[in-house]
């Protein structure tokens, strides 16, 4: 949460210089910018924030990494230790103590002003570190960013046999940075370096408030009051004197809510009461009412300083069971303000693959986010902790967010040095994103218990998982559910399997998208499923040199953004031969051209992520959500998103926005040579309309008629034949309370393409 207060500022981002060596073994103690002079090292000029890898694009000493085979290059700087300079000066404010104040630093980094060294180090790059830099004098200053490679850091590093990871990740386990910059399925391998967030001095009160947290302690039944208490730590001169006062005051609308108490020591709380509240409910359900609060300590009447920042009064909780059975007895449901909430979600993966350029791409995605019909993004745990800007948005759109901590697809050490650093990640981490009302979920991490499970080995004696997180969310936050992982295996799973999971990653073979593997899942909800399309040959053009754009057999540039991101090392090489595959499957053939490849992907992927979709929307309530993998790329590569690198919308995006829609009408997959027709409906409304169902080559009207759906419900409305030895497009239309349109393909595979296309045109979907 961005806490805001009227301090001057001094904001360090803009040209700085850099340099950097790749010299093995002892290295020169930079710690000025005379010692940086005397080094012999070329400086280079740079901007701040950014990363090293742009930096040295920027000056010519590397090509564009995500063109062709270049990103090999970045290999050869993967032992370089770099230093970053610029000046800046102290300011002298009377009352008050100047803090540096940086967001972001890549990965170890030792940070020299006027050559000495501030501490403790900078050894997490996903976390805000702060000095207080009240000894140095008032004037001009200087300050050296000297940041360690990472090889360094592993030849002092222990492994034991326990540790596990994805092979190009492994080095990555004991070193806090995200999972996915030591290469992954939809990631390449940059390990990184710099100052990636805003770095600036800011100017503190001496008597100051160190943080806040304002918790929705409870909403009654019937929403007419509020029960609120306000956590406070603060840094006094006379924390005894008796005579401090803290007030809060908080607007929304109409609404106000008021309270203040003495303050006997520098921490405490304040309960109070808001009658009538505005509430703040997820897209969909009810407005995103925002607070503006404000927290001020004073003393004698004299207000010595105050923060504002937003807060919506809401509740989150998570109807869970451990296990589901064939007949679907679990559950895996979530509640805001009481009220039960049906997923529609995407995973959010990385924005960017260079983090300094995620601020710049977050508010377009977001946009799209919102216009496709998402209420939920789940932050994946092998990315960063995002931004504020990402978290305000969501605040405002209504989005929720599943927050993993920050771990994927390992098992991380337990030993009690790397738990000290990870409980204080976690402990700054949640501090940072408490106060959103957007946050719906606590998980510890993404598919760790599954990689105890595959090792032979129970995942609940994960200590980091099932002790340390929690413990420290006990102390942080109140009132949002935390999963120790995601699928959680709990010691009941463990026993009977994961195939008893409630909330589950159904991947698969990712063969025909309506195999028996997806159609008879026994999970009530899915927090990744996903389907490959490959992007458009106008977006092919700008990552894949022109001698390589065809064919895709033996291609290593199609590989390397598959991403097979070591090469020679065939990690997730067979991705691209999936993706032929899924085409193969449902036409029969794999086609001889990129357009038509492409074309014929991007069929695939629509149809299969429309069917995850609308599979579990007609099977409300038994199933409760999705969180499909995923809107948007964050380099450019065959995947899985419906949006590719270059803002691209691929075929899927307009299939998923249709299947998406509040108000839904669909074709359930047949049985007993029949097929339900299904209204969904994700409102408060009940809903009266008038459907027409046709197939767009014979214009045979095979359902007609006045459905009715009740407010948050699927109800199966009527039946159509089903033969299985045909073939149809069907067209789906209806009027009345709520206008719209749909599609459904029926019949089996081999499909033919132009024949596919035909029905787009004769359905509108062109």
């Amino acid at each position: 949460m961005k806490f805001r207060r009227k301090i001057p500022v001094t904001d360090l981002g803009g040209e700085w210089q850099f340099a950097y060596t790749t010299q093995q073994g002892p290295k020169q103690t930079i710690k000025t910018q005379a010692d940086l002079s005397a080094s012999g090292l070329n400086e280079y000029p740079c901007q701040v924030p950014g990363n090293f890898e742009l930096d040295l694009q920027a000056n010519g000493i590397i090509d564009e990494p995500f063109y062709g085979m270049n990103l090999t290059q970045l290999r050869q700087y993967e032992t370089a230790q770099a230093y970053y300079v610029t000046k800046f000066t102290i300011e002298d404010h009377p009352g008050m103590e100047p803090w540096l104040v940086a967001e972001g630093l890549d990965y170890e980094a030792a940070i020299y002003i006027n050559g000495k060294m501030l501490t403790p180090k900078a050894e997490n790059s996903l976390i805000i570190h702060e000095w207080c830099i009240k000894d140095f004098s008032a004037g001009e200053a200087e300050i050296v960013v000297a940041v360690r490679p990472l090889k360094e850091l592993n030849e002092i590093a222990d492994y034991p046999p326990l540790l596990y990871h994805l092979g190009s990740n492994f080095e990555l386990l004991r070193m806090r940075k995200a999972a996915h910059v030591g290469g992954w399925d939809i990631m390449p391998r940059a390990l990184g370096a710099g100052i990636w967030r805003p770095i600036r001095v800011e100017y503190r009160p001496v008597e100051r408030i160190k943080t806040v947290y304002l918790e929705t302690r409870n909403i009654s039944a019937d929403h007419r009051n509020a029960e609120m208490l306000l956590h406070y730590d603060m840094k006094l001169n006379e924390p005894l004197a008796g005579d401090y006062e803290v007030s809060l005051e908080g607007k929304c609308g109409k609404s106000v809510f008021t309270a203040k108490a003495r303050a006997l020591f520098s921490a405490g709380k304040i309960m109070f009461s808001v009658k009538n509240p505005e509430l703040w409910w997820v897209r969909g359900k009810g407005e995103q009412n925002l607070y503006d609060v404000t927290v001020a300590v004073s003393r004698k009447g004299k207000v010595l300083d105050q923060i504002e920042f937003k807060h919506g009064i809401r509740t989150i909780a998570l109807d869970r069971t451990d296990l589901t059975d064939d007949a679907g007895t679990g559950e895996f449901c979530f509640r805001v303000n009481g009220e039960k909430i049906f997923v529609l979600g995407s995973n959010w993966v990385p924005a960017d693959a260079f983090h300094s350029r995620d601020a710049e791409r977050i508010p377009a995605i977001l946009e799209m986010v919102d216009d496709i019909g998402c209420n939920m993004l789940r932050c994946w745990g092998g990315n960063v902790y995002e931004n504020d800007l990402f978290y305000e948005i969501c605040d405002q759109k209504g989005i929720l967010v599943w927050q993993d901590f920050s771990m994927a697809c390992g098992m991380y050490p337990l030993d009690a040095e790397f738990c000290k650093i990870f409980a204080d990640e976690v402990r700054s981490v949640t501090r940072r994103l408490r106060q959103h009302p957007c946050i719906a979920l606590w998980s510890g991490d993404n598919e760790c218990d599954m990689f105890w499970m595959y090792n032979g080995l129970d995942p609940n004696q994960n200590k980091l998982t099932r002790e340390v997180i929690p413990s420290v969310l006990l102390e942080e936050t109140r009132g949002v559910p935390y999963l120790p992982s995601s699928p959680y295996v709990s010691p009941e799973a463990y026993k009977k399997g994961d195939r008893f999971i409630p909330e589950y990653h159904p991947w698969g073979p990712r063969d025909y998208w309506k195999g028996e593997y997806y159609t008879k899942i026994l999970c009530h909800f899915a927090s990744e499923i996903g389907y490959h399309g490959c992007p458009d040959p106008e977006s092919i053009a700008k990552f894949i040199s022109p001698e390589k754009l065809w064919p895709y057999q033996d291609n290593d540039e199609w590989m390397i953004h598959a991403s097979n991101p070591v090469v020679g090392v065939d990690q997730y090489a067979y991705r691209i031969q999936l993706m032929a595959n899924q085409i193969k499957e449902f036409l029969g053939i794999i086609p001889d051209n990129l357009d038509d490849f492409a074309f014929a992907s991007q069929v695939c992927q629509a149809e299969a992520k429309k069917f995850f979709v609308e599979f579990f929307r007609t099977a409300k309530w038994r199933r409760t959500g999705l969180i499909w993998w995923n809107i948007m790329d964050g380099w450019p590569q065959f995947s899985d998103a419906v949006v590719d690198y270059y803002f691209k919308k691929k075929l899927a995006y307009s299939y998923i926005k249709t299947s998406q829609q509040p108000i839904l009408v669909a074709i359930k997959e047949p049985d007993s040579w029949g097929q339900n027709v299904v209204v969904c409906n994700d409102t408060r409304q009940d809903v009266t309309l008038q459907c027409k169902i046709y197939d767009v080559d014979t214009n045979e009207v095979v359902f007609e008629g006045v459905i009715h759906s009740p407010a948050d419900s699927a109800v199966e409305c009527g039946r159509i034949p089903f033969t299985h030895g045909a073939q149809r497009f069907y067209a789906i239309e209806w009027t009345g309370d709520i206008s719209g349109k749909n599609h459904y393909l029926a019949g089996h595979p081999k499909f033919e393409l132009e024949q596919y296309r035909g029905w787009m045109k004769k359905a509108g979907l062109e």
